[in-house]
């Protein structure tokens, strides 16, 4: 046999090019030979190669990131200040939409052919805030953009619904986050935002640690609120804000994690700049 090894051949077609041979076999039959004896099997693409990094990441220092971000964990989990980690989850249209994912139900539901934005109520633009010590969060919903402005109105107002009641004595606040475009570590205007709305107001002293690229995903909140979130959806169409909002709402673990919901009308613009 050559370098082709048929790997992308359905055992239909095979059993064609067998034939052609003289050998008479079932598909059924390629198929488990396949299986069994050529360690072959039905896999998808797994998304483990690393992209859109300009230059190739040095393992070491990605390391030494890592340790970095887990002493400051550590150090802040000691004295009793509170970390939070922070994202934007996937923007989701509103409308009879299809989700991915499936429900238990008589009927599958019926819903637009075509997921067309024009048919859509609005765009859902997710933010959360992810406490965990506490393994709870909050999820501010707005519909206009992903900006260092929704970003930072997010965070205060954890800070002052939750945060600022579950830790009064506290000075200090870390931040864990990834280099998205609302809470990026270049944004200016995100850092003037965190100043003049939470630092000045509060009297805090916040400290951001980001995420070497590519490594979002080991950011608490993705596997810990997020996917969580998901999973409540799943197969559920978001047929309204107020739907989406309940299904937030309603997330919860066997380990106790609660979620609360805000719905944000304020619209935000992109492209802001700080002089």
């Amino acid at each position: 046999m050559g370098s082709p090894k048929w790997s992308r051949r359905t055992p239909e077609k095979i059993v064609q090019q067998l034939s052609q041979l003289g050998i008479q076999v079932s598909a059924t039959t390629v198929a488990r030979l396949l299986k069994k004896m050529m360690g072959y099997a039905l896999r998808v693409n797994h998304k483990k190669v690393e992209s859109g990094v300009r230059t190739p990441p040095d393992p070491q220092a990605r390391d030494q990131q890592f340790h970095y971000i887990d002493q400051q964990r550590a150090s802040f989990a000691r004295r009793g200040d509170p970390t939070i980690s922070i994202d934007t989850k996937k923007k989701e249209l509103i409308g009879n939409f299809k989700n991915n994912g499936r429900a238990w139900k008589k009927e599958a539901v019926p819903v637009n052919d075509h997921d067309y934005p024009s048919d859509a109520q609005g765009r859902m633009v997710p933010f959360g805030i992810y406490d965990p010590q506490a393994n709870d969060g909050l999820v501010c919903v707005g519909d206009s953009a992903d900006t260092p402005a929704l970003a930072v109105d997010s965070i205060e107002r954890w800070w002052r619904e939750v945060g600022g009641q579950r830790y009064p004595q506290a000075t200090d606040l870390l931040i864990l986050a990834d280099g998205g475009p609302a809470n990026g570590s270049r944004s200016r205007v995100w850092h003037h935002q965190l100043q003049r709305q939470l630092c000045d107001p509060y009297g805090l002293t916040v400290t951001v640690c980001h995420y070497p690229p590519g490594a979002s995903k080991w950011n608490p909140i993705e596997h810990r609120l997020f996917s969580e979130i998901s999973k409540n959806w799943a197969g559920e169409p978001l047929v309204s804000f107020r739907t989406a909002l309940h299904f937030i709402r309603t997330t919860t673990t066997e380990s106790g994690l609660r979620v609360q919901a805000r719905r944000v009308r304020k619209k935000y613009k992109t492209g802001q700049t700080i002089a």
